[in-house]
């Protein structure tokens, strides 16, 4: 076999040990329908899958990657397949906005230390970690989305390298002071379209709980429009306030200057010490990669009407993605929130 065809294999297929808290286990059982049993007929399903689509030129086998995808579609193999190459496609086809997620380049260590976004050290009663967004202090005029998709993109890759994470999911915090009408240029309206829906459908991240404060009134057309983009089940999630005081979260897990205890820039000195634990692994999934050639031009620009065709366009509607999609497609019923 050619070097070219060579399937290149980044993680091994180990023999999985939860390493879960018993009460995260419950969670996961009562939530997203996992036990022992279903989670190692999912992988097994998964690897092979995996194994023997010809699209796949690269990827990771361990069972934690593997199992962020399944907890995310609640152990439905199929939409996990979807989730998976689509997440793949898209990071290789989107370019730069998605790899090099390494917290040490100077950009991304400016925006690091302007506190654009970074996680809380402290988890909630829920045991869920708190991630803490400032945009407004992010320069448009110097920074580029790509810069904002990378620093972003950091920071849920990190996340979700914890099981705990995969399970319990996260909650947001996000302070629009200083946000303005350039940072609305960022993005095209199309941009925008596909970044959103691509994210919630492919992103394997249960978003859980999601505050927002200081939303300027003029630009409320532009969060109109963001609400419209996302789900119901997310737009259910999100409560906007117009102080600080009235939001309902605990106030020790945010930063002292948010009504907490711990100062924001010893919160980002932590972070920075979870992004340095992490930052091989993420550098290492720029490795990942799949045969372009073998999706159509609509799949690889995230188009939405990929996205509603589902595993049908990103498989691709020729023999072979049949062919792999009949390896698994039957191995539990579809089920959907």
């Amino acid at each position: 076999m050619s070097r070219r065809t060579t399937k290149r294999y980044l993680t091994k297929a180990d023999e999985y040990v939860c390493p879960l808290s018993a009460e995260t286990q419950k969670i996961a059982k009562d939530e997203l329908r996992e036990t022992e049993n279903s989670r190692s007929q999912a992988l097994a399903a998964l690897r092979s899958w995996m194994e023997q689509n010809p699209k796949f030129m690269a990827v990771r086998m361990d069972s934690s990657y593997l199992l962020r995808f399944l907890r995310a579609k609640k152990f439905s193999v199929p939409m996990a397949q979807e989730a998976i190459e689509r997440y793949i496609l898209l990071r290789q086809s989107w370019g730069i906005a998605f790899n090099q997620l390494d917290y040490k380049l100077p950009v991304m260590m400016e925006l690091i230390d302007l506190g654009y976004i970074f996680v809380s050290p402290f988890k909630d009663k829920l045991g869920r970690r708190v991630v803490v967004y400032r945009p407004g202090v992010f320069d448009p005029y110097k920074y580029t989305n790509q810069d904002m998709c990378r620093v972003m993109g950091m920071c849920y890759e990190t996340l979700l390298e914890d099981e705990e994470n995969q399970v319990r999911g996260v909650v947001h915090y996000a302070d629009g002071s200083g946000v303005s009408f350039p940072h609305l240029t960022l993005f095209t309206p199309k941009e925008a379209v596909r970044i959103v829906k691509n994210g919630e459908r492919t992103l394997p991240m249960r978003h859980k709980e999601i505050y927002g404060i200081n939303v300027h009134p003029t630009i409320k057309f532009a969060l109109d429009f963001g609400m419209a983009l996302i789900s119901d089940k997310i737009r259910k999630r999100v409560r906007l306030y117009s102080a600080l005081e009235e939001v309902e979260i605990e106030k020790s897990l945010l930063p002292k200057e948010y009504g907490g205890h711990m100062p924001m820039r010893e919160m980002i000195d932590l972070w920075k010490e979870e992004l340095a634990n992490k930052r091989d692994t993420l550098l290492m999934n720029d490795k990942m990669a799949v045969r372009l050639e073998m999706y159509s031009e609509a799949a690889r620009e995230g188009a939405i009407s990929a996205l509603k065709s589902g595993a049908n366009t990103c498989a691709g509607a020729d023999a072979v993605g049949d062919a792999m999609r009949g390896l698994t497609g039957n191995f539990r019923k579809l089920e959907v929130d």
